[in-house]
Formats: C-alpha cells, structure tokens, sequence
C-alpha cells in the first residue's frame, strides 16, 4: 500500500542513500536506539511519500497517504502526543523522528501542548490550533472572528480563520472576540465547522494546514472570557520547545545527510571529507549542531525542573536555533552539490524547504525578540536567573547587552544572549567543540574556523 514505483538509476561515484537515523549526542534514553533503528527502515520511505502525496481535501474531508498515517502512528506509539514523566526523555524521541520527517510533529506537538491548557484530552483525539486571521497576523487583538456567549461557559463562534493547523485534528483552541474581550474556545471538528481549502505551502508539505469557517460553530470557553491569550499561552510555550527540538533535528538530519555524500563521493583523485576545506565546512557545521542540541536539552531540562527561566530560555532559542537552521541546512545542501538540489537525488530539497518554517510557526523572530524585551521589563528577576546559567567567560558580554536593550536592538540582545548561553554549555559538554565555536570569525560563513589543532583535531574527531 505504501510501495512507489519511482526507480533509481544505478551510477558510480555516489553513495547509496543515507538510511541511518543519527542519534548521538541525544540524552540516553530507554528505547531510544531501537526507535532509532526501526525509523531508519521503511519509516524514511514514508516519509517521501507523504510529502510526494500531500494530503488532499474532499468534501470536508482532509484524506492523507497512507504513509503519514503510518508516521503519525508511529509517534502516537511512542507517546508523544502526550506528556511524558520527562520533557528530556520525549524531547530525545521527538528529535529521532522528526530527523525522518517534520510534518506529523505538528499535530503530535499540539496534542501534547494542548494537556497543559485543557488538564486532559479523551483517548484518541488530536488537538489543533486556529489564532491567525488575515488581517492581524501575529496582532491576534486584532482578531474579529465573534463568540456570543449563550451560558455556562458555551459559546456559538462565528467568522473566518486564515491559519489552522492540523485541520483533520478533533479539537480546535480557537481564540474570539467575546463581550468582554478575545478570549479561547475549545471547538470540536463537527457541526459549523468548515474547511475552506488547504494551503499550498512552501514546505510542510505532508502536514495539512487551512483556512477555515465558522458558522455558529459550539465553543467551550477555556480560561476566563477576556482572558484568551493567558488561556492559551501554555499551549504556544510547549509548541515553541518542539519548534527548538524540530530545528535541531532538521540541523541533525541535513549535516548527517552531507556528511555521509562527503564520505562517499571522491573529486579531484580523493574523498571530499579527506580534503581540508571540505573539512573546514563539514567540522564548523558540526560544531552548530552541537550548540543547537546542547541548548535545545538545555531547555527540556527546565521544563522538567519547572525552571522559572524556562519562559525566557524558550524564546531566546525558539529565535535563536530556528534562525540559524536554514543556513545550516543551505550550507550542507551545497556541500552535496547538484545532488543536493534535484529532488529525486536526495532529501536536501525537502529539508530545506521545511527550514524555515519553525521560525516562523508559533511566532516570528521579531516576535521572540519582543517577547523577550516584554519578559525582562515584566519580570526583571529573570534576568538574574538567565545570567546565572552563564559562566564567569559569557556573562559580561549579556550583562552590556541587557544594559543598552531597546526595541530596536532586541535581536543583537537575543542573539547575544542565545550565542552565550551555547558557548557556557559547549564548555560542559565538550572542551573541543566549545573551543571551535569560540574560534569562529564573524563572517557568517560556515567553513571558517581558524586553522591549527582546534580545527584539525576537531575535524577528524568528528567525522561521521
């Protein structure tokens, strides 16, 4: 049912295609390596068809491939729709399957994030999110989809939504304008509830999302009417961890996929992973996706703590990993070459079609940016608590940034702060990686670490 009859020519000179699901450097987790092993087997078939066979709207009915309802369900198994006794421990499975494919963590995250707003979510469903509307974006106040309250918490909703994501799900946080101000419904995918068409995304392309109707839809008031955004921020907070996790494994997955076409590709009379430069490029891209990763659990972690600091720590790297993916993912499509480029000669193309997406699901950079400002003028105390994570070598740096912090300059004070942050916890992890991250010029290019042990040791260490 799942089988393609797309063949593939066999030529020299080429690897075969990467099947291995990378799991290193991920926290030690039961299961974790048999989850590893099982997804590199057919599941990363499925995840080519599911993004070749995008799902498909009849009627009122969003119908998938049959491949993303085997992904999903291998997710759904593995109890990531759900919370789990450890943000850690599902953080390390979320990152495994999402380095096959992307698109069902969307409604696994949203599922899961939508527990800590509702306190529970019957056995079976799965739970979307409907905020944005054409005219406000990510100004949700400026929404004007109608609630009309008809009492004991019930509502009927009325008015058109721009972005629903995960349209096929059971249950929908929905936000509205009710009498005393926007506020949040749970509304049920049933009646007054209308698919209007389905977006035809850059990326993403296996997951559905859409423009949606209400008319006269029934909506349970989640939280206190005029309360909406408070109501569902918990839901936004938990999605923006999986967004972190998701660019990390899309980091993971693209210099994974260019390191195994550099060990088994040879010009000019040797293997490209043998020749300096190609090195220079394969150890920096390393190098990133050990900060990524490092920071990512770092954030998992407080989570799990119920660390004050989370609420900080998630918007500095949501702005900060998300931002740096697509560049990663760019530079290990280049390393491939026109490989990289032709869709049916290797998974970059997909990859990179979904890299920037995280940075924009769930609140833009700028919005991050502004959070962040918000949180420190709101919260001073939190300040403290995130320059007690740095060490005595990274901490001045932020204290001189928070110091002359405008709005203007938000995404110098984050990017100081994320960059910080990655270098204390590259010291604790590993002195070499930290050391290479540290020698970095700033050109902005990959490929540019400084010559001498640091990078050459590096580079042979961390080859794959």
């Amino acid at each position: 049912m799942l089988d393609d009859d797309r063949s593939v020519a066999t030529v020299a000179n080429q690897p075969q295609p990467l099947r291995e699901v990378d799991v290193r450097g991920l926290p030690p987790v039961e299961g974790l390596d048999a989850f590893a092993q099982e997804l590199a087997g057919e599941p990363r078939e499925w995840a080519r068809l599911a993004n070749e066979h995008p799902p498909l709207l009849h009627g009122q009915t969003v119908e998938f491939h049959p491949a993303w309802d085997a992904l999903l369900a291998l997710g759904r198994r593995e109890q990531l729709h759900r919370p789990a006794s450890s943000y850690v421990e599902r953080a390390a499975k979320f990152v495994a399957l999402a380095q096959v494919e992307q698109g069902v963590g969307c409604p696994l995250s949203m599922t899961h994030a939508a527990h800590f707003v509702l306190g529970d979510v019957p056995d079976g469903w799965l739970v979307g999110m409907s905020m944005t509307e054409r005219q406000g974006g990510s100004d949700v106040r400026a929404n004007t989809m109608e609630a009309r309250p008809s009492g004991d918490g019930l509502a009927t909703l009325q008015g058109e939504k721009w972005f629903c994501s995960a349209p096929m799900s059971d249950a929908f946080l929905v936000l509205a304008q009710a009498p005393a101000g926007l506020s949040c419904y749970l509304v049920e995918r049933r009646d007054g509830f209308f698919v209007e068409r389905l977006k035809p995304k850059l990326g993403n392309r296996s997951n559905a999302s859409a423009e949606i109707r209400l008319e006269r839809a029934p909506g349970t008031l989640v939280g206190e009417e005029g309360r909406g955004v408070q109501a569902i921020i918990e839901m936004v907070v938990h999605t923006r961890l999986d967004c972190v996790l998701g660019s990390a494994a899309l980091q993971r997955e693209a210099v994974a996929q260019a390191h195994h076409w550099c060990r088994g590709r040879s010009v000019f009379g040797k293997l490209l992973v043998d020749q300096p430069l190609m090195q220079n490029v394969l150890t920096d891209l390393r190098v990133e996706v050990e900060a990524s990763t490092v920071s990512a659990f770092r954030l998992a972690r407080a989570f799990d703590e119920d660390d004050a600091v989370r609420r900080l720590l998630t918007a500095v790297l949501k702005y900060w990993v998300c931002k740096r993916t697509p560049a990663v993912v760019a530079e290990a499509l280049e390393c491939i070459g026109g490989n990289g480029y032709v869709e049916d000669a290797s998974d970059l193309p997909r990859l990179y079609r979904e890299s920037p997406l995280n940075a924009i699901w769930e609140g833009s950079s700028n919005v991050q940016c502004l959070d962040v400002l918000r949180t420190l003028r709101r919260e001073p105390d939190l300040a403290e608590a995130f320059l007690a994570e740095l060490s005595d070598r990274d901490r001045p740096a932020v204290e001189r940034a928070l110091a002359g912090a405008d709005e203007g300059d938000a995404r110098r004070l984050v990017e100081r702060m994320a960059v910080a942050l990655q270098g204390t916890l590259l010291d604790e992890h590993d002195e070499a990686v930290a050391a290479a991250f540290r020698a970095r010029e700033p050109f902005g290019a990959f490929g540019t670490l400084p010559p001498g042990e640091i990078r050459n040791g590096l580079a042979r260490r961390m080859s794959y």
